[in-house]
């Protein structure tokens, strides 16, 4: 199968409506995936791994939401950039919305369903709410940072890859009670200590990334953009010395961010 065949049989099983045959061949290209055997040149092969280690659902949501990018549409030359973008959007969240719903991962009414179910709530940033549920977290993760449902999968991918300690494990997909999309994903509960700026700094450093910007925690490579780096999302281990990142804005850094990146987004998919 080369690519044109893969996004076209993608697009098929969505055309159909996610029959049980599809099913079934959804789940043997995430297994394909997951083994390396699809290569998905979106990613490196360790930001690959990173989405599987997020589970066949991340998997799966990732190249539904890749077949609906590469979907060129005509008819939008007159759209601006934010349309195009809100419409592509739209797409992803719906074809992502059927599919969870065939497979039994769809919540409805997120920010009530999930207290009664997973734990009661304990804390709400810009994008997530958390809930306690023992010795893991549940966030409730919205768009407003992406927009775009394949940006905060890369984000959870990403995440994965960098910080594997507190990696993001996707349940399932919802939307709140203003009809708002939400990812739904378990982290390990880290008990610790919050760290300055100074310690952020230096850890970053180790990383190979470089500041680019103090006010807004900024940090990159040519490879990726990571932001939100502050006090409050990283932890020292009251164990050790070990620093745990437990949120941050972490993208593939493109030139279009303007932080020195040289990616380029592709949607090339390769079997060995």
């Amino acid at each position: 199968m080369n690519n044109a065949d893969f996004w076209a049989s993608l697009r098929r099983i969505i055309a159909e409506g996610f029959t049980p045959e599809g099913l079934l061949k959804l789940d043997c290209y995430a297994e394909q995936f997951i083994s390396g055997r699809l290569v998905y040149q979106r990613f490196s092969p360790q930001e690959q791994y990173g989405c599987a280690t997020g589970g066949a659902t991340n998997v799966i949501a990732s190249l539904l939401a890749g077949a609906e990018v590469s979907t060129n549409r005509g008819g939008q030359a007159t759209f601006s950039d934010f349309q195009r973008e809100r419409e592509c959007a739209t797409r992803q969240e719906v074809v992502i919305e059927q599919w969870a719903k065939k497979v039994g991962i769809w919540t409805d009414h997120v920010e009530s369903t999930l207290p009664q179910s997973l734990g009661k709530q304990i804390a709400e940033g810009g994008e997530a709410v958390v809930y306690d549920h023992g010795t893991t977290l549940i966030k409730s993760i919205g768009l407003d940072y992406f927009i775009q449902p394949v940006f905060a999968l890369d984000r959870i991918s990403l995440h994965n890859t960098y910080f594997p300690e507190t990696k993001l494990m996707v349940l399932g997909f919802g939307r709140d009670q203003q009809g708002e999309f939400k990812i739904i994903a378990e982290q390990p509960y880290i008990e610790g200590q919050p760290v300055n700026d100074e310690d952020i700094s230096t850890f970053m450093l180790q990383m190979g990334f470089e500041l680019k910007n103090p006010r807004n925690w900024t940090y990159a490579t040519p490879e990726i953009y990571l932001s939100d780096m502050h006090d409050e999302n990283v932890l020292r281990s009251l164990k050790s010395e070990t620093l745990f990142v437990i949120d941050c804005d972490i993208r593939i850094n493109t030139p279009e961010l303007r932080q020195g990146g040289t990616r380029i987004l592709s949607t090339a998919v390769e079997f060995l």
